[in-house]
């Protein structure tokens, strides 16, 4: 009987992790094995999202936007696959959620390691506090596409504050 995400959620998702390193929906919810970081496994995702954006950036914006949306796409079928193998609702292992959200919050990002910096901090701000509207959508909107939705809307909001940010800052 699965039981709502608790504190223990993520000791819940380690305990299974063979089980979900045998399956491509576990090696891709948990960014190839990222997820399993026994602490902070949300940030540890978020810097790992970097390597691959690193590549997307450089792709024409519908390219980067088709690519954006297969992701979450799998993100959904992969976060309720391993929803439905730990019982929790937001499993931690689950990182997926947070590659889209930074790759979200970089899509327009201007070039410069300060910008990639400072877009890391922000989208983990959002992600993390989860403020109106982020915070709504991640007590509702449940299954795998809850679990890539509140990311990707975290994504948005600190995309829009980033791109604020490179109108007033020099860096």
């Amino acid at each position: 009987m699965s039981q709502p995400a608790t504190s223990t959620g993520q000791d819940r998702s380690l305990l299974r992790a063979p089980i979900l390193l045998k399956h491509p929906a576990g090696w891709l919810a948990t960014g190839l094995g990222v997820g399993l970081a026994p602490r902070a496994p949300g940030t540890v995702g978020s810097i790992a999202a970097l390597a691959p954006w690193l590549f997307l950036r450089e792709l024409p914006l519908p390219a980067y936007v088709a690519v954006l949306a297969a992701f979450f796409a799998f993100g959904c079928w992969a976060a309720r696959w391993v929803i439905r193998r730990t019982g929790v609702q937001d499993p931690g292992v689950v990182v997926l959620d947070e590659f889209v959200g930074m790759w979200i919050t970089l899509a327009a990002a201007p070039a410069g390691w300060a910008w990639m910096l400072a877009g890391l901090l922000v989208f983990r701000l959002f992600d993390v506090l989860k403020p109106w509207p982020v915070s709504w959508a991640d007590r509702r909107i449940k299954g795998g596409f809850g679990a890539m939705f509140d990311d990707a809307l975290a994504g948005v909001f600190a995309l829009l504050v980033l791109q604020l940010a490179a109108r007033v800052l020099p860096l």
